[in-house]
């Protein structure tokens, strides 16, 4: 059992930045992959990046490409997102998930654990 809360949301201008951070309890959090979602209201989930059990495997959505960047510190076991140029239509709750499988994986319904969620709100 994995428990995730997620904190670091808030409102900034557009072209700022944030920094999100997630923070799992329970044993083994080394062998999960994670990721970070977001929901906007009235839309669907969508997934804007993925990490392996280590830095070196990361994979992002298109739409934040060169603009966020996920890592995490196994010895903290934490993840993060940091999010640079951000835009108005980054505004949307975030989610952290949690896996234990050892390939990344874009598709929500992969994810076996969930926070719940952090709102980050980007002004124009």
């Amino acid at each position: 059992q994995v428990q995730l809360v997620e904190s670091g949301g808030g409102l900034v201008q557009a072209g700022g930045s944030l920094r999100l951070s997630c923070a799992a309890s329970g044993r083994s959090f080394s062998s999960y992959i994670m990721a970070w979602f977001r929901q906007a209201p009235g839309k669907e989930r969508d997934f804007v990046a993925t990490i392996g059990w280590t830095n070196f495997n990361t994979y992002y959505a298109d739409s934040v490409k060169g603009r966020f960047t996920i890592s995490r510190d196994n010895a903290k076991n934490t993840v993060y997102l940091q999010m640079n140029s951000l835009k108005p239509e980054d505004t949307a709750l975030y989610y952290c998930a949690a896996a234990r499988r050892s390939r990344i994986t874009e598709i929500h319904t992969e994810y076996d654990y969930w926070g719940q969620g952090t709102q980050v709100t980007v002004s124009s």
